[in-house]
């Protein structure tokens, strides 16, 4: 969720970002088409400023799925929902948009809406290439244990961002408008890294929940670069001739009739050919209004990557 709220906002600005602008021309017109511009998440995720706590669950386990997230909004204290909300419009003005007052009204019922079109925007921005964007986190969080190992967690957090200093006593934020007391915060603090949050920080602090602090992961610059090409014929002797070249056609997540286009292969071969390659784990699919988006794998990535060099 710490990637739905910052990815939702970049492409509601218009913007055009440096580092995400190829999957920002990709994502913005089917967000659009969806009408995701004019639903909960566009009232719930202002263009500047406060999130609501309740769209970023303390996680249960380290990689939680996408369900168990959504899960965790669905089961949030009405009391926990209206709070937020409140604090949501004394950012704004004392307003809420229509569909906020019903959510401020009812809770339980309306939270069901808004998780349904979290996984709408979840099946159309992010789970087509989430295997990129879950290789840079996951980097991040070895590189940080290799620290903290090392030299230690005050090293750690001292390495973590430019505005984060530790004393051995204290954790100190630059810049933050209030201090943060334990007693206030809650017990131990966890650190979330993300592609999307920006060159800044933003935390989480809601009682009984341990802190949360949310920081840029590194090596998000070359994220959307195009990789190294790899050449059909280097895969085919292992997974045949038509299913290597869709692997490599899958650069960028694409629909069936978007791979027969581009590769010459019938539709029902494409077809065919993807939902082997599903059966192999190397190729999701992922649903985008009336079409299905193909994306490969950690594990497509991986078998490109040993098969290049």
């Amino acid at each position: 969720m710490w990637e739905v709220a910052p990815s939702f906002r970049l492409l509601m600005s218009g913007t055009t970002h440096p580092v995400h602008r190829r999957w920002a021309d990709q994502v913005r017109p089917r967000l659009l088409a969806a009408g995701l511009d004019r639903g909960w998440l566009a009232e719930l995720i202002p263009p500047t400023g406060y999130v609501p706590d309740f769209l970023n669950p303390a996680p249960a386990a380290p990689a939680p799925t996408p369900q168990e997230e959504r899960d965790a909004i669905r089961a949030a204290p009405a009391d926990r929902v209206r709070q937020d909300l409140d604090h949501l419009a004394r950012h704004q003005g004392n307003l809420l948009g229509p569909r906020l007052r019903t959510l401020h009204a009812d809770p339980p019922g309306r939270l069901a809406k808004v998780t349904e079109e979290i996984e709408t925007y979840w099946e159309l921005a992010l789970a087509p290439y989430w295997a990129r964007i879950r290789a840079v986190l996951e980097a991040d969080i070895l590189h940080r244990a290799r620290i903290a190992a090392e030299h230690g967690t005050g090293h750690l957090l001292n390495d973590l961002h430019t505005s984060v200093s530790w004393d051995g006593n204290a954790l100190r934020m630059s810049g933050r408008k209030q201090p943060l007391t334990r007693q206030a915060a809650g017990t131990g603090l966890l650190l979330i890294p993300s592609a999307f949050t920006g060159p800044g920080l933003r935390t989480r602090t809601t009682l009984p929940d341990p802190p949360q602090l949310v920081y840029p992961a590194r090596g998000v610059g070359p994220l959307w670069q195009a990789r190294p090409a790899v050449r059909a014929d280097t895969l085919s002797a292992v997974l045949g001739r038509s299913r290597a070249l869709l692997l490599t056609e899958l650069e960028t997540p694409a629909s069936t009739t978007q791979l027969a286009h581009r590769t010459g292969l019938s539709t029902a071969g494409v077809s065919q050919y993807l939902v082997a390659l599903r059966n192999a784990g190397l190729v999701s699919a992922h649903r985008a209004g009336r079409s299905v988006l193909y994306a490969r794998t950690t594990a497509a990535e991986a078998l490109l990557q040993a098969a290049s060099a």
